[in-house]
């Protein structure tokens, strides 16, 4: 059976001509009908669409890789840089940004009276110091916080506000604004902080910087040097500088024991605060030791009242007192006028400033004529009733010498010639100690040297004068006749009063100390070394001469009769001599003094006075100076429990009749 095939879909096309003869066959195409639109040009847009093809991600990620890789090797090359190349350097760095380190000052040993009364002593204070990295504006959010800071802090650390600016714009971490302030400044300045400190958080909580100009201020607990008696032993006692050194008189001197050893403390800050829990290296300070002084506080306050009060009223220039011990050499008072208070260093004069009783060298006058006479008994040359014929008027060398006052031809005793303080009586006994006047200077001279004069005292205090005395063969033809008498050679008024405690002493000289000992941090007294001594003269020359200077005070023709004290006998001797000014550098006014001890019996105590160049009132020793000597040595003598005298002074003759 024939398969059948389905039927063609006969596509519409168009009509197929036919033929002309009509006759069946394949129809020829027909002719194209003109188009009204002309043919279309072909265009890309034409073409047929290609499939779309992705680049290969590997080249973007070598190129990814390639810089990570270079990123990472830059900061393996900088970490092995800091952390093995400059390791070192860079940890010192941050170690010395990290950690803060300052001294602790050791706290500076009493002074004290020979009773344990504080003298100088030391008290809580606080240095003021200052971080100036602090006051930039990057850390204090302020553009001028240095010279804001300045402006608050100036008024109350007393400090030029300019000089702190400079010191707040500094490099580094460390500054010191003001040292040795006191309790109360700190506490101003820590409430200012407080304020500057809560309106900074205040500014900050409300959007805006928070600038705090005084967070970079702290403090270092410290102490600060007092004088709880004020003038009172300031030319003994000295002063300390701004750094808390010793500056002057015993704090100089002995600064190496007053001052201990100051510590150390470092520790972690951050901010400017301690970081508690980054450990802290402390080397503790050690206290400085306390030293006890000879001196008795109240037996000074009197020297010192009577001899502001005497220079006050003859308006000289200076004066001083000094008392001591006859037996231990002990200085039990040692008062200078006009003086300074060691609190107030700025009020002070200049002149003032220093111990004028050690410093001042001048020459001494009448009282020098003790040492004369010691030569003249010691020699043999004379004894107290040697007659001595003293006209008004004596020529010696190039000069025509005389007394204090004109008088006809005295007749005199040796005794009456220290009694009445003749020149001219003491340079003819004191002619008698050598064959020629060239032997008996040599002899007064070692005399002199023997009493100290020319040599320092043992004090070792800073400054002190030795004093001036020429050898023999180098004295003038004037000075071999003044040196008797105690012109033409010079000491200080602590070698004045060692004169006549070597007398007291029986003729024994014992230096003259201020220290009795110290006390170390462990609370241990170490007594200082004990004096030297040395005899100058025999006691049997010693008592003839107490017994002359008896009659200086106690005759009715001695020049001391002012220092006479009730029911103690006296020994002193006046002074009045010629005083160097330093400034026209000649004789220029007077020296007046009074030197003596008592009981002259039983002698414990030493007074010597001095004032220089008196211009109101009397210029006489006697006049001035006795009635101080008088009312500091009654003072100390009833201090001290001194009994009384028991015996009557020996009456040596002062005068004898020619022909006697």
């Amino acid at each position: 059976m024939p398969s059948k095939e389905p039927p063609r879909r006969r596509v519409p096309g168009p009509a197929r001509p036919r033929s002309a003869a009509g006759g069946k066959g394949r129809p020829r195409p027909a002719a194209r009908r003109p188009s009204s639109r002309a043919p279309r040009a072909r265009t890309p847009r034409n073409r047929p669409a290609r499939p779309l093809r992705l680049g290969s991600p590997r080249p973007r990620l070598r190129l990814v890789s390639l810089a990570l890789t270079l990123v990472m090797l830059t900061f393996v090359v900088r970490l092995l840089q800091v952390q093995a190349v400059d390791a070192n350097a860079y940890a010192a760095k941050a170690k010395e940004n990290r950690y803060l380190s300052y001294t602790i000052s050791a706290e500076r040993g009493e002074i004290t009276d020979r009773s344990g009364i504080a003298l100088a002593t030391s008290v809580d204070a606080y240095d003021i110091t200052a971080d100036p990295s602090m006051f930039t504006p990057e850390i204090s959010k302020a553009p001028d916080a240095p010279r804001q800071a300045a402006a608050l802090l100036a008024p109350i650390l007393g400090a030029d506000a300019s000089e702190l600016t400079e010191k707040l714009s500094r490099k580094g971490r460390y500054t010191v604004l003001a040292r040795r302030q006191t309790p109360q400044v700190w506490n101003q300045i820590k409430d200012l902080k407080s304020v500057f400190a809560e309106k900074a958080e205040k500014d900050k909580a409300a959007g805006g910087a928070g600038a705090n100009v005084l967070a970079g201020v702290f403090q270092e607990s410290t102490t600060k040097r007092v004088y709880p008696n004020g003038e009172l032993a300031a030319g003994i006692l000295g002063y300390v500088n701004t750094d808390g050194k010793g500056a002057g008189g015993l704090e100089s001197q002995l600064d190496t024991e007053l001052a201990g050893e100051d510590g150390k403390i470092k520790y972690a800050q951050s901010g400017g605060r301690r970081v508690p829990t980054a450990g802290t290296k402390e080397v503790p300070a050690v206290a400085g030791s306390d030293v006890e002084l000879t001196i008795d506080r109240d037996i000074q306050w009197a020297a010192q009242q009577a001899i502001t009060a005497q220079v006050k009223k003859s308006k000289a220039d200076r004066g001083y007192v000094i008392v001591q011990n006859t037996r231990t050499g002990e200085v039990l008072a040692m008062a200078n006028a006009p003086g300074f208070d060691p609190n107030d260093l700025s009020q002070a004069d200049a002149a003032s400033l220093g111990n004028a009783a050690l410093q001042d060298v001048y020459e001494p006058g009448s009282t020098s004529k003790v040492m004369s006479m010691a030569a003249v008994l010691e020699e043999g040359a004379a004894t107290p009733g040697t007659h001595v014929t003293v006209p008004n008027r004596l020529h010696r060398g190039d000069r025509l010498f005389k007394d204090d006052i004109d008088h006809p031809t005295w007749y005199l005793t040796l005794n009456g010639v220290l009694a009445k303080s003749s020149n001219i009586g003491t340079i003819l006994a004191t002619g008698e100690l050598g064959k020629t006047q060239a032997e008996a200077n040599k002899v007064l001279y070692s005399y002199l040297r023997k009493f100290g004069i020319g040599s320092p005292t043992g004090l070792d205090y800073p400054g002190e004068t030795p004093g001036i005395l020429a050898k023999p063969e180098d004295w003038s033809t004037s000075q071999q006749y003044t040196i008797p008498f105690g012109q033409g050679l010079s000491l200080n008024a602590m070698q004045a009063a060692s004169i006549y405690s070597t007398i007291a002493n029986g003729g024994v000289r014992v230096a003259p100390t201020l220290v009795r000992g110290t006390k170390g941090p462990d609370g241990r007294f170490k007594a200082a070394a004990a004096p030297e001594r040395a005899r100058v003269v025999s006691e049997k020359t010693a008592k003839s001469l107490a017994a002359m200077l008896e009659s200086v005070v106690g005759d009715e023709e001695g020049t001391g009769t002012k220092a006479k004290i009730p029911g103690y006998r006296v020994a002193g001797k006046t002074g009045t001599a010629n005083r160097v000014d330093p400034v026209r550098g000649g004789y220029h006014g007077y020296t007046a003094s009074f030197a003596g001890f008592a009981p002259a019996d039983n002698p414990q105590i030493t007074v010597y006075c001095a004032i220089q160049n008196p211009t109101k009132g009397s210029y006489f020793g006697g006049q001035i100076c006795g009635p101080i000597y008088k009312q500091v040595m009654e003072f100390a003598l009833k201090t001290l429990q001194t009994p009384p005298s028991g015996s009557k002074p020996a009456r040596l003759p002062v005068s004898f009749k020619p022909g006697e």
